[in-house]
C-alpha cells in the first residue's frame, strides 16, 4: 500500500479491516461452485451486469459472486452495493460491509487515476459510513475516529467528492474531531469545485453567514446558486431555503458580486 501518500492513521485504519473481518467464507463465493460456466473473470462480471440490467438479479449474483472469488473489485463492489441496499438480494449490512473490506484490504494502494480508483474510493466511503453508524448486533460498532480515517484516506489519496464532503461533517460536527470550521470549509470547497451540490451549499451558507469562517456573501450566494439550481427541488429542500434566505439578506451590492463570481466560475469550469 503506498502509505506514505495519506497518513499512519489511514494506513493502521487499512490494515486493520483484515483483523475486523468475519471468517474466511462469510462472503465472496459462499455456494459457488469450482466449475463455472463462464470463461474468465472478465466474463463473469460481464455477464453478472449483463443479467443485472436486464432484471435477472439472481443471475446476476451468481455471475458476481464466481468474479468476487476470483478478487474482481468492480464485482465485490456491486454486490457490496446491492446487499446495502436489498437491491435482488436480502439487506445485510454486514454482508456489504465485509465486500467493501476485502476491496479497500486489496486496493488501497490503487493509483488514483487508475480505472478502479472510483470503486476503491467509493468503498473506504461506505465503510466510512458504517463506522458513523455502526452495525447494530454484528461486530462493527460506531467508531468515528474510524470513519475519520476511511474518509480522510479516499478524500486525499483518491479526491474523491463524496468523501471529502464527509470529512468536512465530521469538523463542522466534531464527530471523532474536535471542531473545526476552516478545516472543514477547506474540505468543502475541494468538494464544492468538483460540482458536490451539498458541499457547495453548505459551503455557500457559512460564507454568508461568516460562520466560522471570514463572512463573504458575494462568493456563499455563488455557491449556494450552483447548488440550488443543480438540486432535487423535493428532496434538496433544504438547500433552497437556505438559497432564499441568502438572497433574501443580501444587498445589491452581493448580488451582483455573486453574478460576477458565477460568470467567471462558468467560464473556468468549460
Amino acid at each position: 500500500m503506498r502509505i506514505s501518500s495519506a497518513t499512519s492513521l489511514a494506513a493502521a485504519a487499512v490494515l486493520g479491516l483484515t483483523l475486523l473481518a468475519a471468517p474466511a467464507g462469510a462472503v465472496d463465493g459462499a455456494g459457488v461452485e469450482a466449475a463455472s460456466p463462464w470463461d474468465s473473470v472478465h466474463d463473469a462480471l460481464r455477464s453478472g451486469m449483463r443479467d443485472y440490467n436486464a432484471g435477472d438479479k439472481l443471475a446476476a449474483v451468481r455471475a458476481l459472486e464466481y468474479a468476487a472469488v476470483q478478487g474482481d473489485a468492480l464485482a465485490r463492489w456491486k454486490l457490496g452495493r446491492m446487499y446495502a441496499a436489498g437491491d435482488g438480494v436480502p439487506h445485510d449490512d454486514l454482508k456489504a460491509f465485509e465486500y467493501f473490506s476485502k476491496i479497500v484490504d486489496n486496493h488501497a494502494d490503487q493509483a488514483s487515476d487508475a480505472m478502479a480508483a472510483g470503486v476503491v474510493a467509493n468503498a473506504f466511503v461506505s465503510l466510512g459510513a458504517y463506522f458513523l453508524e455502526g452495525i447494530p448486533g454484528t461486530y462493527v460498532r460506531q467508531n468515528a475516529s474510524r470513519a475519520h480515517e476511511m474518509f480522510f484516506y479516499a478524500a486525499s489519496w483518491f479526491g474523491d467528492a463524496d468523501a471529502q464532503y464527509n470529512l468536512a461533517r465530521l469538523y463542522l460536527d466534531g464527530n471523532g474531531v474536535p471542531i473545526d470550521a476552516r478545516t472543514a470549509a477547506r474540505w468543502l470547497n475541494s468538494a464544492a469545485e468538483k460540482g458536490h451540490v451539498a458541499a457547495q451549499a453548505v459551503l455557500g451558507h457559512m460564507l454568508v453567514a461568516g460562520d466560522g469562517v471570514p463572512r463573504q456573501r458575494p462568493l456563499g450566494l455563488m455557491w449556494l446558486t450552483l447548488a440550488r439550481d443543480a438540486s432535487d427541488p423535493v428532496r434538496d429542500a433544504w438547500i433552497a431555503d437556505l438559497y432564499d434566505s441568502a438572497v433574501a439578506g443580501a444587498s445589491a451590492s452581493d448580488r451582483q458580486g455573486a453574478l460576477a463570481y458565477l460568470e467567471r466560475h462558468l467560464q473556468t469550469d468549460r
